[in-house]
């Protein structure tokens, strides 16, 4: 039926479009070359008039806020390394799974048009990014030649450098140093460009940021009407984490005290400006953009209008989602083995068995973990929105659980469920414009931050301070890291904080890398507890299985992604990162 009604139109679409063309014709005929040569084009408005007219300034301004990728896409980052699993093939996901991009192929990972684009979370960001950037450089241009009287001229003008600083960032943490354009170029200019040092790029986003800070208000309100715009302490928080990368062992392997110390000044920047852990982990990711709390510095805001469909990606069949195939990021099992357990101690040692002293027990692996586990994962046994969600697989295979991967292909094959940022109240189907924001930075970074920085400069106790400051989040409240925990414990129990804490927030990608451990994160098994019952005596065994081997799939070089192909005809003068060539 719906078919026919769709030749249908088309057939009424085609016979109009006989009768107008013909019309057309005639007019334009009629209308001398001259006047139709003078004619200006009624489909849209013209350049000058946009950069005198405040209200089209402004339109133009907060378009540029689209630059900036979040993380409510078909594919987050979570599944491009260890700490989720999905089944489908699509939109370059399994180029980071298989550990298998190259130059040829990378443009997959963010490229095409449409949904398929956002559809990629723009894990490779060079063509949207310099998109940006020329528009952002437009935009300066315009209001540096431009007379126009405008109140807030001074603060877009903040807001636009703050954003060219936070598109630079996102380039180089992927690609390492980067080209600088900060001049409008013309179809048909003639100019290659060739890549500045990783160094000069920070640099060049310092410049952004000081520029920004000196016109930008310190701080908005959640009840201000400009707030999730940029700010001064937004700008700082850039800085915060620029200074991180900087100053990790990827982009810094002569290990420069320097450049830890940058990075802990931008954070400790901070920690004094009213902001604070909101007391409530999973309701803080529940919020839209305005919600009042302390936590959230920078997110981006939806509206019913432009919101987004993260949920749906992610959820399961029971709620109309595509779990198994298009986007769900199914908690691994690698993930939920890093959960302390709630007397503090982490359920395993580093040399991956049982902690003794954590008193772990393997029949029942989601039994007393950091709350923080059942605030982010949602497993077997657990309720959500009043539901009660059944996982299992009966012992004699005949029967499973309505929620079992065994029931659907829109089950995550993971038997887990991304918890975080599910909304627990209101409508939750495809016709939903979800309204959840998107954190880009929270004060709960900050600290962790300024932990991993000061623990770098030697100052455990300091370290050890902050990262128990997480920790001691009122729904949270795990023990602190004892005194005894030092040197290389104590730094990895930084990481796995900060894993722990900002999971799936788009971190634990480049994080492994900028630490130098991504040789063995991203060549490791992605595994998943398979759940047996047994019905007769209500007993549930669980087994872990391997749901893709990566094993020496992962080269040290990879931690860098490579330059597209094309890009690099365009512009033979850029230098591939190294090991793609």
């Amino acid at each position: 039926m719906l078919v026919l009604m769709s030749i249908f139109k088309i057939s009424v679409i085609m016979k109009t479009i006989k009768i107008i063309i013909p019309v057309i014709l005639l007019i334009l005929f009629s209308i001398s070359c001259e006047n139709i040569l003078d004619i200006s084009p009624q489909d849209r408005i013209a350049e000058d008039a946009v950069w005198s007219d405040p209200n089209l300034i402004r339109a133009y301004h907060t378009e540029l806020y689209n630059a900036v990728p979040h993380g409510f896409f078909i594919h987050m980052y979570s599944k491009y390394t260890d700490e989720a699993f999905n089944n489908a093939p699509c939109c370059g996901a399994n180029l980071f799974k298989l550990n298998t991009y190259t130059p040829d192929n990378i443009a997959e990972a963010g490229g095409g048009t449409g949904f398929w684009a956002s559809g990629s979370g723009y894990m490779y960001y060079w063509d949207r990014a310099y998109e940006y950037i020329r528009k952002i450089n437009v935009f300066l241009s315009k209001m540096q030649e431009s007379d126009v009287q405008m109140n807030d001229k001074d603060q877009l003008i903040g807001e636009a450098r703050f954003l060219r600083a936070f598109i630079y960032f996102n380039l180089i943490e992927r690609f390492g140093g980067v080209p600088i354009v900060d001049e409008v170029y013309q179809l048909g200019d003639e100019v290659q460009f060739t890549r500045s040092t990783f160094d000069e790029c920070v640099t060049f986003i310092e410049q952004d940021i000081t520029a920004a800070k000196a016109v930008l208000p310190d701080k908005y309100s959640s009840t201000d009407a400009k707030y999730g715009r940029a700010s001064g302490v937004v700008c700082q928080a850039l800085l915060s984490r620029v200074y991180l990368y900087a100053a990790s062992p990827l982009f810094s392997p002569t290990k420069s005290q320097q450049k830890w110390q940058k990075a802990a000044d931008a954070a400790e920047a901070l920690l004094n400006k009213g902001f604070a852990l909101y007391s409530d982990y999973n309701k803080l990711f529940q919020m839209s953009q305005g919600a009042a709390n302390d936590e959230v510095i920078f997110s981006r805001g939806f509206t019913t209008a432009n919101g987004h469909q993260g949920p749906m990606h992610n959820f399961n069949r029971r709620y109309e989602g595509y779990g198994g195939w298009w986007g769900s990021n199914g908690p691994s099992a690698n993930l939920i083995d890093s959960y302390d357990m709630i007397n503090g101690e982490p359920a395993f040692l580093p040399d991956g068995s049982v902690n003794p002293a954590s008193g772990y027990d393997p029949t029942q692996p989601f039994k007393n973990r950091d709350p923080r586990f059942e605030a982010t994962i949602l497993h077997d046994d657990m309720y959500f929105r009043g539901d009660h969600f059944e996982m299992w697989i009966a012992e004699d295979g005949a029967s499973w659980g309505y929620d079992s991967y065994k029931a659907t292909g829109d089950n995550p094959r993971t038997n887990t469920v991304l918890l975080k940022f599910m909304p627990e109240q209101g409508p939750f189907n495809w016709q939903t414009q979800f309204t959840i924001q998107w954190p880009f930075f929270r004060i709960a970074e900050i600290y962790l931050n300024y932990a991993e920085a000061k623990f770098e400069l030697g100052d455990e106790v300091t370290a050890r301070e902050y990262v128990n400051k997480v920790r001691r989040r009122a729904s949270v409240n795990l023990p602190d890291i004892p005194a005894t925990v030092t040197g290389e414990d104590l730094r990895r129990r930084i990481y796995n904080e900060r894993r722990i804490e900002l999971a799936f927030e788009n971190h634990r990608f480049f994080d492994v890398r900028r630490w130098k451990i991504a040789t063995t994160v991203e060549n490791a098994k992605i595994t998943t507890y398979d759940i047996y019952l047994n019905k007769s005596t209500g007993v549930k065994r669980y087994e872990k299985v391997v749901l893709l081997d990566r094993s020496n799939t992962f080269k040290d070089y990879q931690s860098l992604l490579p330059i597209a192909q094309d890009e690099r005809q365009r512009n033979p003068q850029i230098d591939q990162n190294p090991g793609y060539d």
